[in-house]
């Protein structure tokens, strides 16, 4: 019973869609008022809750998102992310692409390309990207925490062609660029000709678990092209993000 009622107002919150106060939370659901209370502390000391204005209204909190996320598939990521991908693909008129963060590895798992048939276009593929060597992994890894790029640059650092940056020191000075511009690129890294820029996607608190990217030949992606494609991709991320927390919240 006691469970039961923890979802039941779990539920309420979240289709709410706005914050809401605890006596609006008792009022839906007929719970005495202490026992509303109660309640809604108890969510709230667990982080399934939040009160972000400190004016007494709660929201569907962080940890509860992040369990949400957790627990959604790449088709679920897909389906809240590809309207904004095709969109971008069409005005960037270039290849879009979504990466995930998971088991410390970073995936291409989406790719939207242009609708334009006279436009030659790469086609990145999808799966595993290196960790140092990819816009869509440098993205993410220069807002994860500092253990974990430790942990990239004791790796392998192969050098996929002569562009490759494979010394410590080359990898800390470009995560620090990335960090304070927003936005990572790649220019012949991985292979001579393509170049690709990525942008991180922060959902809630919990850091960037996903990056979304373009990538062309080299001969259209250059440098002044990449900076200026990269504030796009800022901004595309974060209405990414609000989809995809719009998404776990709808399904919460």
């Amino acid at each position: 019973m006691h469970l039961e009622r923890l979802i039941q107002l779990l539920e309420i919150i979240a289709v709410t869609g706005r914050p809401v106060s605890v006596a609006e939370v008792q009022r839906a659901t007929d719970l005495p008022k202490p026992t509303c209370y109660r309640l809604v502390q108890s969510l709230a000391e667990q982080r399934l809750i939040d009160e972000p204005s400190g004016d007494g209204k709660y929201v569907i909190g962080e940890r509860m998102i992040r369990v949400a996320l957790l627990g959604k598939s790449d088709v679920d990521v897909r389906r809240c992310a590809a309207p904004l991908m095709r969109s971008a693909a069409t005005n960037f008129n270039e290849t879009v692409f979504l990466a995930r963060f998971r088991d410390r590895k970073v995936e291409i798992i989406h790719i939207e390309t242009p609708d334009d048939p006279a436009r030659a276009f790469i086609h990145p593929g999808l799966g595993v990207r290196p960790m140092h060597a990819c816009s869509c992994s440098k993205a993410i890894a220069a807002f994860a925490e500092p253990n974990f790029r430790d942990q990239i640059l004791a790796g392998s650092l192969k050098a996929y062609t002569e562009h490759t940056k494979t010394t410590e020191a080359e990898l800390r000075r470009e995560f620090e660029t990335i960090a304070a511009r927003g936005f990572a690129d790649c220019d012949q890294e991985i292979d001579i000709g393509i170049a690709s820029v990525a942008a991180p996607v922060s959902v809630g608190n919990i850091g960037a678990t996903f990056s979304i990217g373009a990538v062309g030949p080299i001969r259209r992606f250059g440098t002044d092209y990449r900076m200026e494609i990269g504030e796009k991709l800022k901004a595309l991320s974060e209405k990414v993000s609000g989809a995809i927390q719009l998404c776990n919240v709808a399904e919460v």
